[in-house]
């Protein structure tokens, strides 16, 4: 299984592991054009043999949705359609917030939280995803 949290100029990732019980970061995407952010989650696809994607949907606190929850939902679709997998969004409310107070918590300098914000982002996401499945 794959997480991503899609930022406009990022894509935060993580794997979960064979069991689908815990989520482990990857490398996080600069984003450059739509063919080249494809060909690398193809990349990670592949190596990591995912057949399920969960990508993070940044609703408004209300739970609205918002511009950039619409763009998510559209990259979702683009996905499905790319690479034929089941692609699930999941409530990333606070999400961000949450990775950055962790990150700020194991005092961090700015430039290392910033560099591994979007990575927290994918697992925090993910693992809720495998938390609440778990518990289905």
């Amino acid at each position: 299984m794959l997480g991503l949290d899609v930022g406009s100029k990022t894509i935060g990732m993580a794997v979960s592991d064979p069991l689908g019980i815990t989520a482990q970061g990857l490398p996080t995407i600069r984003r450059k054009n739509k063919r080249t952010d494809f060909e690398l989650l193809e990349r990670v696809i592949q190596t990591h043999d995912v057949a399920e994607i969960v990508v993070g949907n940044p609703l408004r606190l209300s739970g609205a949705e918002s511009r950039q929850s619409e763009k998510v939902a559209a990259f979702a679709e683009d996905l499905r359609s790319r690479f034929g997998l089941p692609v699930r969004l999941w409530d990333e409310r606070l999400t961000s917030v949450q990775a950055n107070r962790l990150l700020r918590e194991a005092e961090l300098s700015i430039q290392k939280r910033a560099a591994a914000v979007d990575r927290l982002a994918a697992v925090l996401i993910l693992q809720a995803w495998l938390d609440a499945r778990g518990r289905r």
